[in-house]
């Protein structure tokens, strides 16, 4: 069943009036109702203290390291034990607020850099009072073991994601299978102990090991999710807790990428929209129809020649999917666009695609612990009739990266590790959490916040107002950034509307990020599709 996302308007100012109320009327029907929250998991074994070492970089001097050990399975304490790694910036304040965990989402994103990154970038006076924690969750990176699917799978030059033809659509659905049974083969023993209740689990035998009779907590995207999880199993153990770019709870995980399918569609449009704007720059033309015609124009082309013998039409939605995550990037995405549309050169397309589509080496460790998350946390349809109807509707509305999203997330329909039941994050036993969220936001779009804002009770949700970047605090906006320090400082928040940033500028250099467009080091750090 379809979950579909408002085209982006002016009434989005209206719904800062009366949160509650537009929560309400935008409650949605999901694919199954989710199940209660879990029972309050039992205190973990007592896990040993921890063994911070310095591991410093130029940027950021006072990091430490740890590894913890978690059990795989946590219903069996004593069992088969596996690692997170993790980083530190101690506080350096007489007084301490504790911990705060910091998450960049995916699933599948490393949150190890983060801290350096979050330390850094809050008021010293705030960063001061904190041990700010990164980790890479369970799977994830430097910790063990690390899942890694399929090497190869986003090689390209992949089938073209749209199925125009019986021979496209089982070339897809070829990949997509071996995928899913690769992961099988390779880490049959892990499967049912990734996803987000256990990576929850894994954070309260953190919190434990810390020595912390509480935590706080600061997620971007997923990162929401998990976050909102850890409080609904152990809301006495939260002391703040801010969610940035908010998942939409009712919706994991089948409807929340219908949702972003329409979201992406309409922030492409966005991106188009300020192509036409500056014609003078591109010379792809004042109409932004016109200019979305050509830029699907240059799909089509590359279905039969693919631009250095690396980017068909599958490589160029992962390569402009990015500007819908970032707007910092358009101006390279446009030079990218003229370049191959107006001069005939293919080049610096090709340089594009390499630098926001193409899949590094971690990334396929990344993907694999996407995948098996999302796989393993809720019912997915596993009648590809379903996929295959729902996605043509979709496309209908929605052609810029429907059937791309849907390849990305199909290993689901083969998936052989059962899934669990959603739980339901309700709650009334948290302090007060502080949501952000851009209100033409495509990866979590806007209606997602106010049903998580609905769902935590005393919460406060600040809105970027006609802001369509996904991640939002830290990222340059003043009006933000500043709710943020105060709420980590005292605990108080309410709901609030910011500005959004200008849009950025052309530029001549096409690897150039505008100083305008804010967030470029955050958005380096939080990644894509997550």
């Amino acid at each position: 069943m379809l979950h579909p996302v408002p085209h982006p308007s002016k009434k989005r100012a209206a719904v800062l009036l009366s949160l509650s109320a537009v929560a309400a009327a935008l409650a949605s029907p999901v694919v199954a109702a989710p199940a209660p929250a879990p029972a309050p998991a039992p205190a973990p074994a007592a896990a040993a203290a921890l063994r911070w070492s310095g591991c410093a970089t130029p940027r950021y001097p006072t990091l430490q390291c740890a590894s913890l050990k978690v059990p795989l399975d946590h219903d069996r304490p004593t069992g088969r034990q596996i690692s997170l790694a993790l980083t530190r910036v101690p506080h350096t304040a007489a007084t301490s607020q504790g911990p705060l965990l910091v998450n960049p989402g995916g699933p599948g994103g490393s949150g190890r850099t983060l801290a350096g990154f979050v330390a850094s970038a809050l008021p010293k006076d705030v960063a001061a009072q904190y041990d700010v924690i990164g980790f890479d969750p369970r799977g994830v990176g430097s910790s063990e073991p690390a899942l890694d699917c399929g090497a190869g799978h986003f090689k390209p030059v992949r089938p073209d994601s749209v199925p125009l033809d019986p021979a496209t659509e089982q070339a897809n659905l070829e990949r997509v299978r071996s995928f899913a049974e690769s992961c099988q083969t390779k880490h049959a023993d892990v499967l049912p102990y990734v996803g987000t209740v256990s990576a929850a689990r894994d954070l309260e035998v953190l919190r434990t090991a810390l020595g912390a009779e509480r935590l706080s907590y600061f997620g971007y995207s997923y990162g929401t999710y998990l976050g909102a999880v850890y409080a609904r199993l152990h809301p006495d153990r939260v002391h703040r807790l801010v969610l940035d770019s908010v998942v939409d709870p009712g919706g994991v995980w089948y409807e929340d990428n219908l949702a972003q399918d329409q979201a992406f569609d309409a922030r492409h449009k966005s991106f188009l929209a300020w192509v036409a704007q500056y014609d003078a720059t591109y010379h792809l033309g004042t109409d932004p129809a016109a200019v979305e015609e050509r830029w699907y124009a240059m799909r089509t082309a590359l279905r039969s020649a693919p631009a250095g013998g690396k980017v068909g039409p599958a490589e160029l939605e992962d390569t402009y999917m990015p500007g819908g995550y970032y707007n910092g990037y358009w101006p390279a995405l446009a030079e990218a666009f003229a370049a191959y549309a107006v001069r005939e050169d293919p080049k610096p397309l090709v340089a594009a695609y390499e630098r926001f589509g193409a899949v590094e080496p971690s990334a396929g460790n990344s993907y694999s612990v996407y995948t098996a998350v999302q796989c393993r946390d809720s019912a997915w349809p596993r009648d590809w009739n379903t996929w295959r109807a729902d996605m043509w509707r979709t496309h209908a509305k929605a052609p810029f990266m429907t059937w791309n999203n849907a390849w990305y997330n199909a290993p689901c329909a083969f998936w052989k590790t059962e899934p669990l039941r959603t739980p339901d994050v309700t709650n009334h036993d948290l302090p007060p959490a502080l949501l952000f969220q851009a209100s033409e936001d495509a990866a979590t779009p806007f209606e997602g916040a106010v049903a998580m804002h609905d769902k935590l009770a005393g919460s406060a949700l600040v809105v970027e107002e006609g802001g369509g970047n996904h991640g939002v605090a830290l990222s340059g906006n003043k009006c933000l950034d500043e709710k943020l320090a105060a709420y980590l400082r005292t605990g108080q928040a309410a709901d609030a509307a910011c500005p959004a940033q200008p849009a950025p500028k052309p530029t001549t250099a096409t690897r150039a990020v505008p100083p305008s467009a804010g967030g470029a080091a955050l958005h380096g750090l939080l990644g894509f599709r997550g």
